[in-house]
């Protein structure tokens, strides 16, 4: 399980294709500190599972389900990604509760504003709006987040000066993919 608290961003090493799908070399310097072999490690929201640890990167393999369901697969060598180590029981709860689970991709359709009143707008299959609320949470390439309004098929978020400056969401543009998971209590 995971809060949708980023961690670290991180960027894309080396991606090699393989009979299964991809693996992908992620730098860090942070996760990476109590990170093991089999551990969970959610990139971007979905939940991975590191395979090979060097001192300042870490391997994961991304099979043909996990491609398919994310945008994991659009991703390029030098892409940066949003990372969140698994929560431990003992820990404090700071987002809400996050499988690492993408249920859908969802595209940007407007990015407005800088600093302290930044919104981006996201179109979802009309299928996935029945788990959104407003003022409930979601999660957008990982990052826990409060629905700000709901219209139609797009939900609205807004984003802090730290969300911007800290995860992924601060480098999308307008037409990009964002892997979503709706709140699982909602």
């Amino acid at each position: 399980m995971f809060t949708g608290i980023i961690e670290e961003l991180a960027q894309i090493k080396k991606i090699k294709k393989n009979k299964n799908g991809r693996c992908y070399t992620i730098t860090s310097k942070l996760v990476i500190n109590d990170l093991g072999i089999g551990d969970s490690i959610s990139v971007n929201g979905v939940c991975l599972t590191a395979i090979k640890i060097n001192k300042n990167d870490f391997s994961v393999d991304l099979v043909e389900e996990t491609l398919n369901k994310s945008n994991l697969g659009d991703l390029k060598m030098n892409d940066y990604v949003n990372l969140e180590r698994a929560m431990k029981a003992s820990g404090r709860f700071d987002g809400h509760i996050v499988q690492g689970h993408i249920e859908t991709l969802g595209v940007i359709l407007d990015h407005q504003g800088k600093g302290s009143d930044s919104r981006l707008s996201i179109g979802l299959d009309p299928e996935w709006m029945r788990y959104c609320i407003p003022k409930g949470s979601i999660t957008i390439d990982g990052v826990s987040l409060t629905i700000a309004a709901i219209s139609g098929n797009i939900v609205e978020v807004a984003l802090i000066p730290h969300t911007l400056k800290n995860t992924t969401l601060g480098k999308k543009c307008k037409s990009e993919t964002v892997n979503i998971e709706t709140d699982i209590i909602g």
